[in-house]
Order: structure tokens, then C-alpha cells, then sequence
């Protein structure tokens, strides 16, 4: 077996920097684990605490029913895939493959065998005898896979290893990632900043920030019901549109926002899916509205929830625009720990100029100075407290 624990484990370096603070997370054997986070987030420290290449300060780890907090490396039978492949450029694909087995002074015959096995895996039977300054940067980084392949470990370690990569590569490798892993079904524990690799790789994605963990779900669980603003923020591409709002509700029960000078009814599938929604009424609150709840309208739709646009800025994807858009809102920066509304419903002297992205279908129709109605699906809609915690649901 070869399930992962990590319990209250911190890592905290000589000059006082704490890179990891008190994470507890548990891993099956055989799950795809994918960390995911900001640059200095703490989710390669945690790979390296797997790897045994840094010490842990406190806590304790545990991999199948060892605690390894002591062992070495060597003894912790993982394997490891680096950013920059870590191949030895004077020896051959097959002479690369060859070496850990070699450490791990396997007899010759079952080399070959592992060898071989690897490489039709991973598409390198015709580059055994190639050296590394011969391939391609797809190429290599099969080989530093196969690298870790051969020695059949309890877990994999990945630490961005794609970010080498062309867009075009890296798609095609992680796809072959993904497979091999299911096919192997090796616990696996990779890392990157891409929360698109996170989002189409992972069985579940662990975000990490400042060293903490903040959640860990299903990718598609992660989109739908985000615990803070920063994971909302963080997930999805563009990111999620926030916004500075109070609740209210009017004599006959219906709940609405306010969106600029613009109410919006909110969908009772909403009202039903937040618990003791009436409680948050009047108090500040953050609002938020992914690009793909947006959608063009016009005067014929006739629809309740709609705001009124212009558009600052355009991105044309071919099958779609990224509409940039001005609209009077009060900024909310995902990075607060804490944020002070103080926003009433006839006061609108604190709103500020914002831009909202919205995700719709090309058209000619659209250039930069367009004044547009903008449909809203208040059934995508995301409630926040005012400190930025995720309403209980």
C-alpha cells in the first residue's frame, strides 16, 4: 500500500520563514493528487518533505504504514520527475533507464525487461540509443519519466514537469501523464502552478496558499463550490468576476443584489442551495460571477437580470470573445485576509470603475467602445462573506 499521510506537519527554515504551516491531508493509494498554488505557496516544499530532500520541523509523515520522517530518500522507494529532466547528457536513453536500476543493483536480464517495458510505454523504443542533446524537449522529459517508471516505486513525485514545455507539447504530454497513471495506478502526488494541468489531471487538487492549505476537492467540486475567494479566484480561467454587494429582501421573499446601480433577482435555486440565507440580509457581502455567466442580450429578451456595458477591451479566441467591460463597481482584491465594506443601498459613493469579463460567442458585431446589455444566469451566482469565506451551503 502506498497511501500518504501528512499530520500537522510544518516545515520552518533557520531564518524563521515558515513554508508549510500545519498540513494535514491524506492521500489513497493509487490517487492522482495535484498541488496547486501561487509561487511560494508551499507546494513543492511539500513535495521535496515527500522526496526526503528537506527536513520536517514537526509533524509527522507517513507513506503506506512507515513514518518516514527519518528514512532517506533511498528508503522511501519513491520516484521522482524534475522540471528540467535530470538526464545524463553523456549517456543514451537506454543507458539513462538503466542507471537507477543499476543503483538498485537489479540483475541484468530483469533491467532489460524493465527497460523495455518502459519504453514502449512512453514511445522510446526507437531513441534508446540516442543521447539526450538528440531529442526534442517532449522527448527528454518521456525519458526522465521512464527514468522513474523503471524502478517501479511506491509513489511518483512530479514538480512542474512541464513547464519546459511548448502549449502544444504540454497538452499532448499531459494527456500521456494522466493515462500512464491510471494505467500504473501509482499514487501519484504532482505539482504546479497551472491550474489548468491541476484542473484536467487530478482525481482531487489540493490549492495551496502562504503555506496553508485551503482546500482540497475534486477538480470540478473545487469550481462549483469554492471554500474563499481565493480559491474562486484561482480556479477557473478567466478568473471569477468579484464584486462588493449587500442582500436584500423585498415583502413577496424575493432576494436580490445589487450589481453597480443595477438590482439583480437572485434565482431561487440559489435561495435553496445557501442555508439561512435571510440572515446575510443587509449585511456586506462579496458577489461573484464567473465569465460563462454572462451572455448577450437584447432589448427584445426583455430580461429581469442584466447589466448595461461597454466594452474597455477584447479578446478574440476564434469560436469566442473575452469581453472586458467597464461597469461601476467596487474592486475586491482576492489577496485580502480581511475586507471592510461599509456600502449601503443608497450610497454609492464608494464604488469605483471596475471591468467585468464575460465569456460569449464571436461576433462581428462587437468592437472596443460597444455599448452592450450583458444577460446575468444568477444560477451561477457565488456568495461570499464580507471577510471572503464561502456562505455555508
Amino acid at each position: 500500500m502506498a497511501t500518504i499521510k501528512f499530520e500537522h506537519v510544518f516545515k520552518v527554515y533557520p531564518d524563521g520563514y515558515t513554508a508549510l504551516k500545519d498540513l494535514c491531508l491524506e492521500i489513497e493509494d493509487g490517487e492522482f493528487i495535484v498541488f496547486v498554488g501561487p509561487s511560494g505557496c508551499g507546494k513543492s516544499t511539500a513535495l521535496r518533505l515527500l522526496a526526503g530532500l528537506e527536513e520536517i520541523s514537526a509533524g509527522k509523515l507517513i507513506i503506506g504504514d512507515r513514518v518516514v520522517n527519518d528514512q532517506s530518500p533511498q528508503q522511501r522507494n519513491v520516484a521522482m520527475v524534475f522540471q528540467n529532466y535530470a538526464l545524463y547528457p553523456h549517456m543514451s536513453v537506454r543507458q539513462n533507464l538503466d542507471f537507477p536500476l543499476r543503483m538498485m543493483q537489479l540483475p541484468k536480464r530483469q533491467r532489460q525487461a524493465r527497460i523495455q517495458e518502459a519504453a514502449e510505454r512512453l514511445g522510446l523504443v526507437t531513441l534508446l540509443d540516442r543521447k539526450p542533446k538528440q531529442l526534442s524537449g517532449g522527448q527528454r522529459q518521456r525519458v526522465a519519466m521512464g527514468r522513474a517508471i523503471v524502478r517501479d516505486p511506491a509513489v511518483f513525485l512530479m514538480d512542474e514537469p512541464l513547464s519546459n514545455l511548448d502549449a502544444k507539447m504540454r497538452s499532448h504530454i499531459r494527456m500521456d501523464i494522466a493515462t500512464l497513471q491510471r494505467s500504473l495506478s501509482t499514487t501519484t502526488v504532482y505539482v504546479t502552478h497551472d491550474q489548468v494541468e491541476a484542473m484536467t489531471m487530478g482525481d482531487r487538487v489540493a490549492v495551496m496558499r502562504a503555506g496553508e492549505l485551503q482546500q482540497i476537492a475534486s477538480p470540478q467540486d473545487l469550481y462549483d463550490h469554492p471554500v474563499n475567494i481565493f480559491v474562486a479566484s484561482f480556479i477557473g480561467s478567466p478568473p471569477i468576476n468579484l464584486f462588493r454587494t449587500q442582500l436584500y429582501k423585498d415583502e413577496s421573499g424575493t432576494f436580490t443584489i445589487e450589481i453597480g446601480d443595477q438590482s439583480l433577482i437572485i434565482n431561487p435555486l440559489i435561495v435553496r442551495r445557501y442555508q439561512n440565507l435571510q440572515h446575510y440580509c443587509y449585511q456586506p457581502l462579496l458577489a461573484g460571477l464567473r465569465p460563462e455567466a454572462f451572455f448577450l442580450s437584447d432589448a427584445k429578451m426583455l430580461l429581469a437580470n442584466h447589466v448595461e456595458v461597454e466594452v474597455v477591451a477584447l479578446e478574440s479566441l476564434g469560436h469566442e470573445h473575452l469581453i472586458y467591460a467597464r461597469l461601476p463597481l467596487a474592486e475586491v482584491n482576492s489577496e485580502k485576509q480581511g475586507i471592510s465594506i461599509n456600502h449601503s443601498r443608497d450610497d454609492h459613493n464608494e464604488q469605483i470603475s471596475s471591468v467585468v469579463v464575460a465569456r460569449v460567442p464571436s461576433s462581428r458585431d462587437i468592437h472596443l467602445g460597444t455599448k452592450l446589455s450583458l444577460g446575468v444566469d444568477m444560477s451561477k451566482l457565488y456568495l461570499f462573506t464580507a471577510n471572503g469565506r464561502a456562505i455555508r451551503q
